[in-house]
């Protein structure tokens, strides 16, 4: 049986990231956007990078698979985050998928603390795999990732990694934030 992977025509990435439409773009405001994405539930991770611009983390919801050949995901990013040019200086992340019971952990790397960024990593278990960025040994799963591109969107930078390694943590309900406020699945 053929997989629809392999059912795809080979230009399948022309027109990546053109514009498509002749004329302006016309969105609805940025705080009715923020609201309705309030509801749009999403696992919780900590993406961490380490090298030679330092050690850095912060809790993100905005990561998706992209392709599994090979194997990338992306991560999205504020460009005004101090994590912002240490990732992008290092080359290397890891996506850490939370388990429903780190809200603490969640809170701590998106900066609701007064603890420094570097001395964030006191709190858990941490190692690494491939690239050397840090992994979360309580993580549901864990993406250890070399960037290949990041592209700048909006406010936002998108940071495509590599997938170079995987780690299955231990199984159970994952972190969720839906309409402002953690949940389990």
């Amino acid at each position: 049986m053929t997989s629809w992977i392999d059912q795809r025509p080979d230009d399948a990435m022309d027109g990546a990231f053109a514009a498509v439409a002749p004329g302006p773009i016309v969105s609805v405001e940025p705080l009715a956007f923020r609201e309705a994405m309030s509801r749009l539930g999403a696992a919780v991770h900590v993406v961490t990078t380490a090298g030679i611009a330092g050690k850095s983390g912060f809790t993100a919801t905005a990561v998706c698979s992209v392709s599994d050949q090979p194997p990338t995901l992306l991560v999205c990013l504020n460009r005004r985050s101090n994590s912002a040019p240490i990732l992008a200086q290092n080359a290397v992340f890891c996506v850490n998928t939370l388990g429903a019971a780190e809200e603490k952990l969640a809170d701590l790397f998106a900066g609701r603390s007064n603890v420094q960024r570097a001395e964030r990593f006191g709190v858990g278990e941490w190692t690494t795999l491939k690239t050397g960025a840090p992994v979360l040994a309580s993580a549901v799963v864990a993406f250890d990732c070399r960037t290949v591109e990041i592209k700048a969107v909006g406010s936002h930078n998108v940071i495509f990694g590599a997938v170079e390694a995987v780690r299955l943590g231990p199984s159970g309900s994952a972190l969720v934030y839906h309409d402002r406020a953690y949940k389990p699945v």
